[in-house]
């Protein structure tokens, strides 16, 4: 899912100056803690104080939490924030492939939403995927592609090295843009709602603590030096979406290819949101789809939701940072730091504890002030 987005965080580097750098390498270290913490409260101990899994998902956790007030409510708003968070992602999807089309071809008398639902129509395929095993050969796809762009663009920003200077970084930034880009950091990493799944998938779970850290090292090494040699290389001219900045020969190119990778990549968010409401909807029956025309009409309700949002918001950093501190920053800091305090408050040293109610409070703030931020900077542009 971070692929596209990550060409949003040169932009973000432009509003946070050399704070923005040090927030891509916190977000990450805040990531990769919340992740084990989350993961932790799958297991309890045993009578001979082993540990065992008991859970699941992500919604039994948060059942669990919740079972002395409302033995389900936990788990509806676990779901309702997955499923918001999924859709806004199909959203952002198609409304950066309208803005990659319209950069593509500005010589097309074609406006840059009309675009976007030229791209949604190629997607309108996706309402008959039934299984993983489709997904996850476009993810495939995605992951190839992806690599291929990283090296155009940073390849491109390396043979500009003589123009860069760090005096474009600036030492005073505007905090409601900071902010912004807070959201849009933290949306590059959200990744919380599919490690449950990934740990019990896992040949020997026991490694997911060292796989854990790892991805998000290397993430954090490719975000950091594609932000920094993409911002040092244009500086103040740098665009919402980085690949606007490259040369004529090269962003038709990379925007093609970015427009493929945003295209394959829909169909992963969209499943994992049409699965979830199917199965609040047909009552956990969503594995054999005994009702096929339910679940067609699900899934075309998404589809066609995630079209006309596109169509009202085409705004690419303001969404993704209003995304970002919305649900990206509830299921990334907030719930998961809820969730291991009450389930595992009783066996917590101090520090464990003290790391803890930060991570709450820090997620409750920044995501308090992103939604302000993020929501002022939409309706200013809509005037």
């Amino acid at each position: 899912l971070q692929g596209v987005f990550v060409l949003g965080l040169p932009y973000a580097v432009l509003h946070s100056g050399y704070s923005g750098l040090f927030l891509i390498v916190l977000a990450a270290a805040l990531c990769c803690y919340t992740g084990k913490i989350l993961i932790a409260c799958l297991y309890e101990e045993n009578e001979d104080g082993q540990l065992m899994r008991v859970r699941d998902t992500y919604e039994d956790i948060a059942n669990a939490c919740c079972k002395k007030l409302s033995p389900k409510l936990g788990g509806i708003v676990v779901n309702v924030t997955q499923v918001v968070e999924l859709i806004m992602t199909c959203i952002l999807y198609l409304v950066v492939s309208g803005n990659l089309l319209s950069h593509s071809f500005p010589y097309v008398p074609v406006t840059e939403k009309t675009w976007s639902v030229i791209a949604f129509f190629t997607l309108l395929p996706c309402v008959f995927i039934r299984t993983l095993k489709i997904v996850s050969k476009l993810s495939q796809l995605c992951s190839l592609v992806h690599f291929v762009i990283i090296l155009v663009v940073m390849t491109y920003c390396l043979t500009q090295m003589h123009q860069w200077s760090w005096a474009k970084f600036k030492l005073s930034i505007e905090f409601e843009n900071f902010l912004v880009s807070i959201g849009v950091i933290i949306f590059s990493y959200t990744s919380q709602i599919f490690l449950p799944t990934l740990e019990g998938n896992m040949r020997n779970p026991e490694e997911f603590r060292f796989m854990l850290n790892w991805t998000h090292f290397f993430a954090c090494m490719l975000k950091t030096t594609f932000a920094l040699t993409a911002f040092l290389t244009w500086g103040g001219e740098t665009k919402e979406v980085i690949t606007d900045n490259l040369p004529p020969f090269l962003k038709t190119l990379v925007n093609l290819c970015l427009l493929t990778k945003a295209l394959l990549s829909y169909p992963l968010p969209f499943f994992a949101a049409t699965e979830i409401v199917y199965s609040c909807i047909s009552k956990g029956h969503h594995s054999n789809y005994r009702f096929p025309l339910l679940a067609l009409c699900v899934r075309g309700s998404i589809l066609l939701l995630s079209l006309l949002m596109a169509m009202f918001t085409p705004h690419f950093a303001l969404l993704m940072g209003l995304s970002g501190s919305v649900t990206g920053a509830a299921m990334t800091f907030l719930l998961p730091s809820l969730f291991h305090l009450k389930l595992k408050w009783k066996k917590l040293s101090f520090s464990q504890k003290c790391a803890d109610i930060s991570v709450f409070i820090l997620g409750f703030l920044c995501s308090l002030a992103g939604i302000a931020c993020s929501i002022k900077g939409l309706l200013e542009v809509f005037g």
